[in-house]
Parts: C-alpha cells; sequence; structure tokens
C-alpha cells in the first residue's frame, strides 16, 4: 500500500513538472533568465548613489544662439542622406488616461456628479468642457446614430449615457484602445491622434533628400492591425511625401515572472505560472533590432500642434547637429588613437570638456597603450543627446551625477524608484533637481565603421526594479528590467541639453487636452 501511494505521488509531482516545463516553454523566456529574475526577487536592486543634479553648466550644457545655424545644418545633412528615423514607443493603453471617468462609471452607488470626490470633479470638468475635446463630433455623432442627443444629456449631466458612449464598445470605446489613438486636436477639416501628429512632425525633420520618412512603433498585439490601418489613412493626406513605417512588438522572451511575497513563482486562479510585460525597457530589443544610424526617441503622447511646432522643431535639429558633430569628433579621435597618430592628451581634454568623462584616479600611472585603451573603451560607444526641461514638477526622472560601476562620476536619468529615499542626503539631493526628462532623446547606434552598436551589451542590469501588485485577489511582486532611457542606456556616451519647456506637452489624463498647448489657435 505504502509502495502504491509512492508511485502515485512520483506520478503527481512528474505530471506537475511537466506542466511547469510546458509553461516555461510557451512563455518564451530563457530557462536560466527564470532563475536569475528569481534569485534578483531574493536579493532585490542595489539603490542608485546620486551625487549631485545636473545642473546648467555642470552636466546640463546651454545651447548658444550663434551655435544654432551651424548645428542646424549640420543635422539637415544628415537627415538629406537618409540617416534619421523616428522611434515611437506606442502600447501603451489610454485606461490610465481615463482612470477617473473609469472610477465613475463603474461605481455602482454614485447616481449623479455631486460631491467633492476627486474622480466626480474631474468628471464635471471633463463634461463642462467636452466641446473642447478632438472628438467631440465624433461623439455626437455616434449618440444620434443610437436616437441621444448630446447637448441634451450635458444640459441634464446625463453623466453615465455620455460616459457610456466614450468608453464602451459601443461608443468610442476609449477605455480599451491605445493612447495613440486617442484623437487630441482640432483642425478646420479633421483631428489628429498622437500617431498622426508623430508623422507630420517626422515631416518636418526626418524627410530625406527623396522625399521618405522612416519611422518606427511599438505596439500591442491586440491593436496592431487597428493602428496600421490608422496610420495608412493618415498617411494617405500627404501623398508627395514616401513613408516608410514599420512596427513591432514587445518580445515575449523580455517578459519576467511574477513572485508570490515569499520568493515562489506565483501560481494564478487556474494554477499556471504568471509572466508580466517588463517595461519600457524591454523595448532595447526592439530598437537595437531597427539598426538604425541616427534614432528620434520620443513618447507617444507627447505630441503639441502644429501652432505650436516650431520650437519642437527647431530643437530637434539642434540636438541632431549636436549629435553628429560629437559623433564626427569622437570617430576622428578614435580613428587617430588606432592610427597611432593622436596627441592622447587631446583626446583626454575632449572626453572630459565636451563628453563630461572623467578620467579615473589611476590614469596618471596608466602606460601610454593602456591609456589608449581606456580612452578607445569609452569613446566607442553609442551616444545619445537627451533634452532636459525645467522643473515643474511632472512626475518622472531628472539628470543626475551618479557613481558608475567603474567608481566614476556619470551623467545619468534617474527615476525615484531607483533611488533610497529613506536617506536623508539622497532625498534631499532628488528634491534639488532643476530639471526633468521629458523622453526628448537623439540616438547615434552606429560605429565609427558604420556597423550597428549591440545595444544589449550596454545594460546596467542593477537598476531595475521590483513592486508589489495583485492579481485575482493575490499580492504579487513583479520586476521592470532597466528603463528604456535609465539603465538600459546608462553605458552610453550621454549629453544632456536643456529645451525650451514648450516642447514637452504630455498627456497623461483626458484633461489635459484642455491645457492651452492642446487648443486650436485662438
Amino acid at each position: 500500500m505504502k509502495s502504491s501511494n509512492s508511485k502515485e505521488e512520483l506520478e503527481r509531482l512528474l505530471k506537475e513538472a511537466e506542466k511547469v516545463i510546458q509553461q516555461i516553454i510557451d512563455s518564451g523566456v530563457a530557462e536560466e533568465t527564470i532563475v536569475d529574475q528569481i534569485k534578483r526577487f531574493r536579493a532585490g536592486f542595489p539603490s542608485t548613489p546620486l551625487l549631485r543634479p545636473c545642473t546648467p553648466g555642470d552636466g546640463i550644457k546651454i545651447i548658444d544662439d550663434s551655435e544654432r545655424p551651424h548645428l542646424s545644418a549640420h543635422f539637415k545633412k544628415a537627415a538629406q542622406e537618409g540617416r534619421v528615423t523616428k522611434f515611437v514607443p506606442a502600447s501603451g493603453a489610454a485606461t490610465r488616461m481615463f482612470k477617473s471617468l473609469l472610477a465613475v462609471y463603474n461605481s455602482a452607488e454614485i447616481e449623479n456628479l455631486e460631491g467633492n470626490n476627486d474622480n466626480l470633479i474631474f468628471c464635471r470638468t471633463f463634461i463642462e468642457n467636452l466641446q473642447k475635446f478632438a472628438f467631440y463630433d465624433e461623439l455626437k455623432k455616434i449618440m444620434e446614430d443610437n436616437g441621444i442627443d448630446l447637448r441634451n444629456s450635458c444640459r441634464n449631466m446625463d453623466f453615465k449615457t455620455i460616459l457610456h458612449y466614450v468608453l464602451s464598445p459601443e461608443g468610442l470605446n476609449f477605455g480599451n484602445l491605445p493612447k495613440g489613438l486617442i484623437p487630441f486636436h482640432s483642425y478646420p477639416e479633421h483631428s489628429r491622434t498622437p500617431f498622426a501628429e508623430h508623422i507630420v512632425e517626422s515631416m518636418e525633420y526626418a524627410k530625406d533628400g527623396k522625399n521618405k520618412v522612416r519611422a518606427h512603433f511599438t505596439v500591442s498585439p491586440e491593436h496592431r492591425k487597428r493602428i496600421m490601418e490608422h496610420v495608412s489613412q493618415t498617411v494617405e493626406r500627404y501623398p508627395e511625401t514616401e513613408f516608410h513605417i514599420s512596427y513591432s512588438e514587445q518580445r515575449k522572451q523580455t517578459n519576467t515572472i511574477a513572485v508570490d511575497l515569499s520568493g515562489e513563482g506565483f501560481r494564478t486562479s487556474d494554477d499556471r505560472l504568471l509572466f508580466r510585460p517588463a517595461g519600457h525597457g524591454a523595448l532595447l530589443v526592439n530598437l537595437n533590432e531597427l539598426g538604425g544610424d541616427i534614432v528620434f526617441l520620443k513618447n507617444i503622447d507627447n505630441v503639441a500642434p502644429d501652432h505650436l511646432k516650431k520650437d519642437t522643431l527647431e530643437y530637434k535639429q539642434i540636438l541632431g547637429g549636436l549629435l553628429i558633430q560629437l559623433q564626427e569628433e569622437i570617430f576622428a579621435h578614435i580613428r587617430k588613437i588606432k592610427q597611432r597618430t593622436d596627441k592622447l592628451d587631446q583626446t583626454e581634454k575632449f572626453i572630459t570638456d565636451r563628453l563630461s568623462i572623467s578620467l579615473p584616479d589611476d590614469y596618471s600611472k596608466m602606460r601610454e597603450g593602456e591609456k589608449s585603451t581606456w580612452l578607445l573603451s569609452k569613446l566607442n560607444r553609442p551616444i545619445r543627446v537627451c533634452g532636459m526641461v525645467e522643473n515643474t514638477g511632472e512626475p518622472g526622472g531628472g539628470p543626475f551625477w551618479v557613481i558608475g560601476p567603474d567608481g566614476i562620476p556619470t551623467p545619468q536619468i534617474v527615476e525615484k524608484n531607483q533611488v533610497d529615499l529613506s536617506k536623508p542626503d539622497q532625498a534631499d539631493c532628488m528634491s534639488k533637481a532643476t530639471h526633468f526628462n521629458p523622453v526628448d532623446i537623439i540616438c547615434g547606434l552606429r560605429d565609427y565603421e558604420g556597423k550597428p552598436f549591440n545595444l544589449l551589451e550596454r545594460i546596467d542590469r542593477d537598476t531595475g526594479f521590483i513592486s508589489v501588485k495583485s492579481k485575482d485577489g493575490k499580492e504579487l511582486k513583479a520586476m521592470e528590467l532597466p528603463g528604456l532611457w535609465n539603465g538600459a542606456m546608462a553605458d552610453w556616451i550621454t549629453i544632456f541639453v536643456e529645451v525650451p519647456l514648450s516642447t514637452f506637452s504630455p498627456v497623461k489624463t483626458v484633461n489635459d487636452l484642455l491645457k492651452p498647448e492642446h487648443q486650436p489657435a485662438s
């Protein structure tokens, strides 16, 4: 009898093991990666030690007026040669944008919009200003088609009906769409979504000498078909331009396993291991596979209407010109070192003065060959020029001097969740940030021989983070990979440049579209 029970137990364990192995195979995540992730859950991520905020003249460059024409001309030449691609992470859902409206819509207790609940106040503002939104006419027509007068619904504050046609599949379905498909801006003959605005913007600075524009959007698989149809319809408005638009999705193999609070693999209600998307840092794989040369990186929701695009377009060209100018100087120094025609003191001055790279403490003790090797290791890497706006209290990361893995101070974009704010000096340093990262980044992704860098070799894997979330009513620990513009680019040459606040107009909630920077010209 005992032997029979042992056999049954062994068979049960084998079946369980087979099931787990199959789930791991189906996940697409390599077994050794899962093991590393579970170890990381148990060990945690170290905090990023801040030295001081980057400020103008100390880590943030101010472009002099006299430099602008030359930098713009430098960039335009590269654009004409077809070197420029626009890369837009666009898989984000609009759920957060409509979070307050969804809370009111899904509440069984709320019968009217009276009260001082934050969500109710937000909803009142939304309905009172409904005519100012770019999707008003579309909403009005859908409701008319269903026998409902939108103006009467607004007068009667019939918020349940209005929200139903804004959020549900019976109406505009905004509660289930990606943010990039929400109409943001009104024009005399049409409205534009963020996808459309990015396409129009790209025509102004990414068009080559043959009228070709190259753009790449990362999208979610469930919305890919609809997005491609929308973009296809958008580009038809501009027949004089040849668009080369590509798409990709976050790779399954970049997902991370979730664990329970004891550090074991989390099980869903149907007893399956849970694998989750690992944040925007996972998109480094997509950027790497793009094989681009000069790549402009910008979030999907940071777009301006035509009458406010001037500063954005001007600074895109200035930042791009600065990157290309620095790239050319870097390549020249690399070739001279390799050909042994360079006086190393010139390169030393260049990397400290122009690239904000400090020499190690023992540099003066190195032999000539060792110095050359060290200098080449710092020069022969991807470069990014990042626009930074003055800090106005927006949530997100900023530019700081941090201690790098090699002990050398380095300028980095750092998020709050990377910092140990329980330490007074670190919290104080974070609070003194003068600038904010708007994700306005130009990347140089090829080396001095024109070959693409392998971006996956330049990640600081200690800069991810772990958060507590829930699923099926149970708490779990989730892991995000090093952020795309944080740890994923930590080992790049990094240049911060101050840009005007007018180049930064993100939309985090639907009522942000009521701000002057998203309304038609008066």
